[in-house]
């Protein structure tokens, strides 16, 4: 009897340590390993289809935008803010590209660096809002979000601009570039762009120090403000950028058309904390949320599940994460 309590004595440490390493595991590896549940589940319900890499060409081409807007919004989320105006900045800039062009007979480049600045002067205003103004972030970019899609029913007057669109604006969303579609070459770059400047910069090491601890950052001479308002400028940039994609794309530009940028870039954000880091948002955790949003979506319209249901998903999906991400924090 003494003999089995004592090995149970010497036993529990390393049983603990064996839980707590299966929970670390978990943390670190558990996203990635829904991730790989999802492909195996879809391509065991349609293994002719799924699997193939048509339609994975198809998913990548299909995420590229999602991927630019989420990865740029990663910036704000790293600091401990979000920004909830991206969708309506993307279907501003869109439309504002799309008009100067069909209507207006500005050249292609000239019309998408303007839709481009309309991102930047956006994102600019949040951060002057939230890093000067002192306002949170929801109800700065909650009201921004509100202005900028007025501003792009206003300027469209609420109907699609698809006439007068010079056939040079489509290489950007329908071109290739040696058989590699063009939004996914530039959404190659910014990932790589943007990975260079979050985790190998001083730039970068400063927005996590922020996100970890503002007065702390503050008291250690990091120009905080300044850089709150430069993570703004990037997530506008971002939202900017996918919302021209998305226009060439369509070839026409709908002043709603990016809404579904600011559900879906979140919950890839939120999903990329869950992964790899314990709840830190990370771009390179940011893209395996947005391949699993995806691959959630391409797998659900195969099997010709509802999108109703698909919504309700996403939002689960972002419940689970946000918990998740705050289990992480709080261990």
């Amino acid at each position: 009897m003494r003999e089995g309590r004592l090995l149970r004595a010497i036993a529990a440490p390393w049983t603990r340590l064996t839980r707590v390493q299966s929970l670390l595991w978990a943390r670190k590896w558990g996203t990635l390993v829904g991730f790989a549940a999802l492909v195996i589940f879809f391509s065991l319900l349609r293994p002719s289809v799924f699997p193939t890499v048509q339609n994975w060409s198809n998913i990548i081409e299909q995420v590229a935008t999602l991927a630019i807007v989420s990865v740029m919004v990663t910036a704000v989320m790293v600091t401990g803010d979000f920004d909830l105006s991206v969708g309506a900045l993307a279907s501003l800039a869109g439309v504002v590209a799309v008009d100067l062009m069909a209507n207006h007979g500005v050249p292609v480049v000239p019309a998408i660096l303007i839709a481009l600045l309309v991102g930047v002067v956006g994102g600019a205003m949040n951060g002057l809002l939230v890093a000067y103004g002192g306002l949170s972030a929801f109800v700065a970019t909650l009201a921004t979000m509100t202005a900028y899609g007025g501003a792009a029913l206003l300027y469209t007057d609420g109907a699609t601009l698809f006439s007068g669109i010079p056939e040079g604006f489509r290489w950007l969303g329908q071109g290739d570039v040696a058989g590699i579609p063009t939004p996914v070459i530039v959404m190659l770059v910014v990932v790589f762009l943007a990975w260079l400047l979050m985790e190998h910069t001083v730039f970068g090491r400063r927005l996590y120090a922020i996100g970890g601890n503002a007065e702390a950052s503050y008291l250690a001479g990091i120009a905080v403000q300044r850089l709150r308002l430069a993570a703004f400028v990037l997530s506008g940039l971002g939202a900017a950028l996918s919302g021209v994609i998305l226009a060439s794309r369509l070839f026409s530009a709908h002043p709603q058309a990016g809404n579904p940028f600011m559900l879906g870039a979140a919950a890839a954000v939120f999903l990329g904390a869950t992964a790899f880091r314990e709840g830190e948002p990370h771009v390179l955790g940011t893209v395996l949320g947005v391949l699993i949003m995806g691959v959630l979506g391409n797998g659900l319209n195969i099997l010709g599940i509802n999108s109703y249901i698909q919504s309700i998903l996403t939002g689960v999906i972002i419940v689970l994460a946000v918990l998740i991400s705050s289990l992480s924090r709080r261990r």
